[in-house]
């Protein structure tokens, strides 16, 4: 056999570097019993070819036209954290390094949100950039204002999140971005990804606008009769997201069993329904490591979506006491607790268990809700207790601050409390859990124990896979080198995954993908 010469990788560390650089292609070689890597082709000649690699850059993961529809470089999305936690300053830095940001404008008020929009278009102009719009069942108005300041600031990407089927809210703003091309081609202009944790759910967004709905929004003269005729020619989503064992809402279903259902569906449905072929499926849920990005985009996912991790970037409107919380997480610290917006339905969200006690309370509220009739029925001692360690006042003084709240957000809340009593307690004990989410984004010295903070076992992976790094340090977690780094990850994991299909057995450590600090 010919004498190969240098270079030639052998060790875990010069096969590590030698796959780092996913750039170039890879020749793995038999020589005197041992096997080595090279990325010289001239080594190769005369040379056992055992299998090969090619180059795969971060920006060749997922789907191209993911990216080449929402101007991107690479399959990535950070998805939106409600009460403005994904704030404009982190939807900025994504759009700048050309990934897709979405505005968390889930819980913020109508005011915010309209300034929040104004201010990412005047900074951002044509860089892609998304806006929430979460499924408010409760305070149907609040789906109504978003999409008025979408509509309002030229807002060309919605993500949608929460639906648990089509309303007039969603179906309005795909619709008024409809228009034909001078072929009469129909033209897009308003992008929504529908963010799903239910085939079911997914298949209202793979399908067009019921007529129903269409014609109460040309009724309303929300939409001309033109752009209802082309909203039925048109899916509702241009992108689905499977959405995993997730931060906040969440199914918790596990990514290696919803994703594929969806795609599925979604190929199911092709067959029969005009351009429900087109719509891609992206993957969301338990992802914060190399390993898991590269194991979605495995799964036949179009792009990824992270959530948790940002959660403690530089750029999320989180005081730096839950940063420092979320830091601390291992993927077991989550569980599951009543949600402020779906309280009456019983709706939960998973938040950090560690360092708060927030599960607990809102539990409690939860129960108490679901065995008394109203406020004026619960035991004395009970209330007295409710009143010292959740509320810190007086029942009657939560609600007068409620209707303060309800009488500029959303009036009809109110007028249902004055002929319900136990709709009126669930709107009190609602005042703490919608309260402790902002307790925790503004660092309330007072309320450490009451902090409720959206979090997925992804947080917990990333530290792991972060520690002992330079990304273990809060202050180096910067949002566009987290996407940069996991998708770096992701196509050098890809190649290790490539080379064990082959059959070939690298030695121990070459398969983990550990964080350095990325050239500028």
């Amino acid at each position: 056999m010919t004498t190969l010469h240098r270079p030639v990788a052998e060790t875990p560390a010069e096969i590590t570097a030698l796959l780092r650089d996913v750039t170039r292609p890879v020749w793995v070689l038999h020589r005197d019993g041992r096997v080595g890597l090279t990325a010289d082709r001239a080594a190769t000649a005369g040379a056992q070819v055992l299998a090969a690699v090619g180059p795969l850059t971060p920006d060749r993961l997922g789907d191209s036209r993911f990216r080449a529809a929402h101007g991107l470089r690479g399959a990535y999305m950070a998805g939106a954290m409600a009460n403005g936690i994904a704030a404009p300053a982190l939807v900025s830095a994504l759009a700048g390094a050309g990934y897709l940001g979405s505005y968390g404008a889930a819980g913020v008020t109508p005011d915010r949100v309209d300034a929040a929009l104004a201010g990412l278009r005047a900074e951002l102009g044509e860089l892609p950039y998304a806006c929430n719009l979460i499924h408010s069942p409760s305070e149907p108005a609040l789906e109504r204002a978003i999409v008025d300041a979408c509509l309002r600031h030229g807002v060309r990407c919605v993500e949608a999140s929460a639906f648990m089927g089509l309303t007039a809210e969603v179906v309005r703003y795909r619709a008024a971005g409809l228009s034909t091309d001078r072929q009469g081609r129909v033209v897009v202009g308003h992008r929504l990804i529908a963010k799903v944790s239910r085939v079911e759910v997914a298949e209202h967004f793979l399908r067009p606008a019921p007529a129903a709905l269409l014609n109460r929004l040309v009724e309303s003269g929300d939409i001309t009769a033109e752009q209802a005729g082309l909203a039925e020619q048109v899916p509702m989503a241009d992108d689905i997201t499977a959405e995993a064992d997730s931060g906040g809402h969440t199914d918790r279903r596990p990514l290696v069993v919803l994703l594929p259902e969806i795609i599925a569906a979604r190929d199911r449905l092709a067959r029969t329904v005009p351009g429900a072929a087109e719509v891609r499926v992206g993957a969301a849920g338990g992802i914060g490591t190399p390993a898991a990005a590269a194991a979605a985009f495995a799964l036949g996912a179009a792009y990824i979506v992270t959530g948790s991790v940002n959660q403690a970037t530089v750029e999320a409107a989180q005081c730096a006491a839950t940063k420092q919380l979320l830091a601390g997480a291992q993927f077991a610290d989550c569980v599951m607790a009543p949600s402020a917006d779906m309280f009456e339905l019983g709706v939960q969200v998973q938040v950090l268990r560690r360092g708060t006690m927030f599960a607990g309370r809102a539990q409690k509220l939860y129960d108490t809700y679901r065995a008394y009739d109203g406020l004026d029925a619960l035991p004395a001692e009970l209330r007295a207790d409710l009143e010292r360690t959740l509320f810190k006042r007086p029942v009657e003084q939560v609600w007068d601050e409620c209707v303060r709240f309800f009488t500029e957000r959303d009036p009809a809340q109110l007028t249902g409390a004055a002929e319900h009593p136990k709709r009126r307690m669930a709107l009190v004990f609602r005042w703490y859990l919608g309260l402790s989410s902002g307790w925790s984004i503004r660092g309330e010295a007072d309320r450490v124990a009451d902090y409720q903070v959206w979090c997925g076992p992804a947080m917990g992976a990333f530290n792991t896979w972060a520690a002992g790094t330079h990304l273990a340090a809060l202050p180096n977690r910067q949002a566009a080198e987290i996407a940069d780094q996991l998708l770096l990850g992701a196509a050098y994991l890809t190649r290790v995954a490539q080379l064990r299909t082959a059959g070939i057995r690298l030695p121990a450590g070459c398969a983990d993908f550990v964080p350095i600090p990325l050239e500028a």
